[in-house]
């Protein structure tokens, strides 16, 4: 009681609502009768049944290193942690902190946790590591410089960083699960309404026109505020959702130079929300049955786009119909 006593107060001036969000009891999977999906698990699906089923449901792990996951990790840490400094704080004491030495440590600590998983083999170097850091950098340094265009304090409070959902897509199968992180949930008092703010580490930014019209893109972020506003009772007209693009590379020379982040905020009235859930639920019919995988065929899916980064193209036993892309 002393502990939530304390932590309510240093909370100052926090609304009630967020409150009681922050303090709410983290929901945990029993997987000794419990399974969890995620969105990665339906996009893998939707791309190829084939390569969800090897890797989900055969148990077929191979692994793919991959620097562009490591300087994620490493850049969101970073970046969150400036983000909850300055609501929690203030902005003068977010810019007190070391950033440039977080994004660092992470970057080495993240690497290393590759590397060992990898078997101990090297898949970059330091060339490479030294690059994707100035990288890091560069978008940090932009990040501090613009807050307030970005992330402003007027009306604005912080909800959480990395908040977890854990909710069933579907009621006729309650022991599935769908598992997420909300990198940043924000809450502004005055308009009443949440936030929910997904981070994406990209190399020269997203082509808007085609994300557009990607619903699986954008299915993500609706069914994370489908599944909060279930989670927390929160009306889901209350929520807004944004993906906040950071990109590497910029040209910033010119008479329109590129800025360092994007902003796009899908549709996700009630016709979004209704396809997405239709999507999930497809999912969750064609995959499982009552508690277990579904044991029917799952077909690939070949092509050049499906095939080229698929950790199971050239393995001839498991499926090897990606070798010729």
């Amino acid at each position: 009681m002393i502990v939530v006593e304390t932590i309510i107060k240093k909370m100052g001036k926090v609304p009630s609502i967020v409150k009681e969000i922050q303090l709410s009891p983290k929901r945990e999977l029993d997987y000794s009768y419990q399974k969890n999906i995620s969105y990665s698990q339906y996009t893998m699906w939707k791309k190829c049944p084939k390569q969800w089923a090897l890797q989900y449901r055969d148990g077929h792990k191979i692994y793919t290193p991959s620097i562009h996951t490591v300087f994620g990790k490493a850049l969101h840490e970073a970046f969150q942690h400036y983000i909850k400094v300055m609501y929690e704080t203030s902005a003068a004491a977010a810019d007190r902190e070391d950033i440039l030495e977080i994004l660092k440590d992470q970057l080495r600590a993240h690497y290393q946790d590759e590397y060992k998983k990898n078997k101990k083999q090297h898949f970059s170097s330091a060339g490479e590591l030294s690059e994707f850091y100035q990288d890091g950098v560069e978008i940090l340094n932009y990040l501090k410089k613009h807050r307030g265009k970005y992330f402003s304090k007027r009306g604005w409070h912080l909800v959480g960083i990395e908040t977890p959902i854990l909710m069933p897509p579907v009621k006729y199968n309650p022991n599935i699960l769908f598992m997420g992180y909300l990198d940043i949930v924000m809450y502004n008092e005055k308009l009443n309404k949440f936030k929910i703010i997904d981070i994406k580490t990209s190399t020269n930014g997203w082509k808007l026109d085609y994300v557009k019209k990607d619903e699986d893109k954008q299915f993500q972020l609706i069914l994370y505020k489908k599944y909060f506003a279930e989670q927390f009772g929160v009306p889901i007209e209350n929520i807004d959702i944004e993906f906040f693009i950071t990109r590497r590379k910029v040209y910033e020379e010119g008479d329109f130079p590129q800025k360092r982040f994007q902003m796009y905020s899908p549709p996700s009235g009630k016709i979004k929300i209704s396809r997405a859930t239709k999507a999930i639920e497809e999912f969750m019919s064609e995959c499982f049955t009552n508690n277990k995988h579904s044991t029917k065929e799952m077909y690939p899916n070949p092509s050049k786009w499906n095939c080229t980064f698929c950790a199971f193209k050239e393995d001839t036993k498991l499926c090897g119909l990606g070798a010729s892309f």
